[in-house]
């Protein structure tokens, strides 16, 4: 994709620490327009209660600067937060984007929460992207890369010299995304992160979580394919795939699940919406429950 005939995007990025997300302001400074790319609604998970501050920190900073936001994007079904998609969209009227493998995703999980009412078909979405696909946020060219591997429907989105990767990569010092989940494919991912490895060496990569490797006492989330090639300590220059596959599926069977993956999946495969509300009126989520060893006696 060819960026010299457009400005430079505005980014605006935003921390939330309790999930270790960053969610993003994508915007064009001639048109005002605006994308969010994986915004955050808040989720206490003992209480199973809801909280918007998080995104409506982002809609304030949003109005503030005086940006139309058209687009709300997701890099993938998330298993460790949950979508604000809905509520932007609700708020701004922007479209909810995500991959068209979520599909897969959802055919993968809608058995797992015994899910009747979710449709496999992406529909809950207003768009699914496919590889190569350009779009526009105002006067910026977006072209879509699907990275799989952490998941079957993981994208990223290229604008310019920037590219926002959710959760393919990591700063260098703390590597890649696990790619054990259902669906996760190792292999695939050591391609995807070769695909995005092959860009242009100032290319500036945007992270979607950073947990501050060990020695490192801030959070950070943007580094370049140059520092990533030279310095990632899972898959720098000369990793082979044998060797990153190796490393990856022993690191992965030593890591246990996201607190929030129950919840974080059910409701981001169905674009951010909760499950819909039973006779009572109240929303539930699903826990699935496995008795191991003989657990199931008389329980």
């Amino acid at each position: 994709m060819s960026t010299s005939t457009q400005s430079e995007p505005i980014i605006h990025a935003f921390f939330d620490e309790p999930t270790n997300t960053v969610s993003y302001i994508v915007a064009d400074p001639e048109t005002r327009q605006a994308a969010f790319i994986d915004p955050v609604l808040d989720y206490d998970h003992n209480g199973g209660s809801v909280d918007t501050r998080s995104v409506e920190a982002m809609l304030k900073a949003a109005d503030a600067a005086g940006y139309a936001v058209v687009w709300t994007l997701e890099t993938h079904a998330h298993a460790d937060h949950l979508s604000g998609s809905p509520y932007v969209k609700a708020k701004t009227g922007a479209k909810i984007g995500i991959g068209e493998h979520i599909r897969e995703v959802q055919k993968i999980f809608r058995p797992v929460f015994n899910a009747v009412d979710l449709k496999t078909d992406g529909s809950d979405f207003d768009h699914l992207f496919v590889d190569g696909e350009t779009f526009a946020i105002g006067n910026l060219a977006v072209e879509v890369m699907y990275t799989p591997g952490h998941t079957p429907a993981d994208i990223c989105y290229r604008i310019g010299g920037h590219v926002f990767v959710g959760d393919t990569l990591f700063m260098p010092d703390f590597g890649t995304a696990r790619a054990d989940f259902p669906g996760g494919d190792v292999h695939a991912l050591y391609r995807s992160i070769r695909r995005l490895l092959s860009l242009p060496p100032e290319t500036v990569l945007h992270l979607c979580h950073d947990y501050k490797a060990p020695g490192r006492d801030a959070y950070a989330w943007e580094t370049t394919v140059a520092a990533q090639r030279a310095g990632n300590v899972h898959i720098k220059e000369g990793v082979s795939e044998e060797e990153f596959t190796a490393m990856r599926m022993a690191r992965d069977a030593t890591l246990s699940a996201p607190r929030l993956l129950l919840p974080s999946i059910q409701v981001n495969i169905r674009a951010g919406k909760f499950p819909p509300a039973e006779a009572n009126g109240v929303r539930y989520l699903t826990i699935p429950v496995t008795l191991k060893g003989g657990a199931d006696a008389g329980l």
